[in-house]
C-alpha cells in the first residue's frame, strides 16, 4: 500500500521514531492565526505596573537585610581604618 491507509473513523499518523500509530482520544488542539496574533500587548503598561507590584511586594524581605549588612560592613571599614591609623595604633600598644 503506497500513501498509508486512512481508516473510516480517524487518520493514521507518523509516531514516534516513525511508527505509525493511531491518532491520541481526547487530545485538542487550538491554532490562532499568525496575522491575529499581539505580540505585545500593553507591553509597557503592564511592564511598569507589574514591575512596581512585585517591587512593592518583595522590598521588604530584600531591603532589611541590605541595610543592616551595609551597616555592618561601613562600621567594620571605619574601625579597620581607626585601628590602622597613628591614633588607633597608639589605642592599641596601650592595652
Amino acid at each position: 500500500m503506497t500513501g498509508g491507509y486512512a481508516p473510516k473513523h480517524g487518520t493514521w499518523q507518523q509516531g514516534w521514531g516513525g511508527h505509525i500509530a493511531r491518532p491520541e482520544k481526547g487530545v485538542t488542539s487550538y491554532t490562532l492565526s499568525p496575522n491575529r496574533q499581539r505580540l505585545f500587548p500593553n507591553f509597557w503598561h503592564t511592564a511598569i505596573f507589574n514591575t512596581f507590584r512585585r517591587f512593592r511586594h518583595q522590598v521588604l524581605y530584600v531591603a532589611p537585610p541590605f541595610i543592616v549588612a551595609y551597616s555592618l560592613m561601613e562600621w567594620a571599614v571605619e574601625r579597620n581604618e581607626y585601628l590602622n591609623s597613628k591614633a588607633g595604633r597608639a589605642e592599641a600598644g596601650e592595652e
